[in-house]
């Protein structure tokens, strides 16, 4: 049995194709949704991501800009940089690419973005909106595997997910979706014991751990559905993820491959969470109007 590809890519280009008459729409009522990028630094997985960001933008429609600062900015200026954009009311969503410099605290970024417009999704008042079942942006690539178990018509309630990782980015959101949609969830990390006891229950498997060929096929349950949200470099200088995808697709049912696979849901669904936030900014607009 060989393991159906989740293409990760097709599905974004779909997402992205419907985007259009969407932003289109908005577009024609005077509204074009904007997103302001702001990287700090010259990390090149950051700027390379950034290039694809603002690539996707402009593809649909979504004004982008993008703020560069040098890696030596302090933290006052970034916070007064955001300051201003949160004021801008033609910038609907505003992202700070992460990793950040030491002497910035990320989570005093995070905060600083307004609710309203914090696309990534990382805002405690967002998360909790999520904790809690209530509409909010949820980050992008929990978001991008609900959205690609959706596609593939997989039918989330009752079923057992198993979590390798706990990051804020993606593990603990990830779980909380799947809690959402009735999942009966377990997450592991790297404390855990005995972690293939777990990860041989899974109905759905999520790994995102960022360690190269983690799970094997033999941690995995015949027929399982696989997510993999690492993106590792091996010896060769090859694009792997967190799962040894050659003997998982021999036992798994359905699985993404690296690439292709969860990171293009990332970048559409920050899309999608632009345009929401553009859509959001309207109706304000026009109760306030009266």
């Amino acid at each position: 049995m060989t393991a159906k590809l989740i293409d990760g890519k097709a599905i974004a280009a779909a997402k992205r194709q419907n985007m259009k008459a969407k932003v289109a729409l908005l577009s024609r009522k005077g509204l074009v949704p904007g997103l302001t990028v702001v990287l700090v630094g010259e990390n090149p997985a950051s700027r390379s991501y950034v290039r694809g960001k603002i690539r996707d933008c402009k593809e649909v429609g979504i004004n982008s800009q993008l703020i560069h600062l040098p890696e030596t900015v302090s933290e006052e200026a970034l916070l007064e940089q955001i300051d201003r954009l949160n004021a801008d009311e033609n910038v609907h969503g505003i992202l700070v690419q992460l990793p950040l410099p030491e002497q910035i605290s990320e989570q005093k970024v995070i905060d600083a973005i307004r609710p309203d417009k914090d696309v990534d999704g990382f805002h405690p008042v967002n998360i909790g909106r999520m904790m809690t079942g209530q509409d909010g942006f949820i980050p992008c690539t929990p978001a991008g595997i609900i959205e690609m178990l959706k596609t593939e018509q997989i039918d989330i309630a009752g079923k057992h997910a198993v979590i390798v990782g706990r990051s804020h980015i993606v593990g603990k959101p990830a779980a909380q979706l799947l809690l959402n949609h009735n999942a009966t969830v377990t997450i592991c990390h790297s404390k855990t014991r005995s972690l293939a006891d777990y990860t041989r229950q899974a109905d759905i498997l999520v790994v995102a751990v960022g360690r190269a060929g983690l799970i094997g096929a033999d941690a995995i349950k015949p027929g399982a559905v696989v997510i993999d949200v690492g993106m590792n470099r091996n010896s060769e200088g090859k694009l792997v993820g967190d799962v040894d995808f050659a003997g998982a697709s021999q036992v798994a049912g359905l699985i993404t491959p690296v690439p292709g696979g969860v990171g293009p849901m990332t970048r559409v669904m920050l899309l999608e969470n632009t345009l929401k936030a553009a859509e959001n900014a309207l109706k304000r607009a026009n109760h306030a109007a009266g």
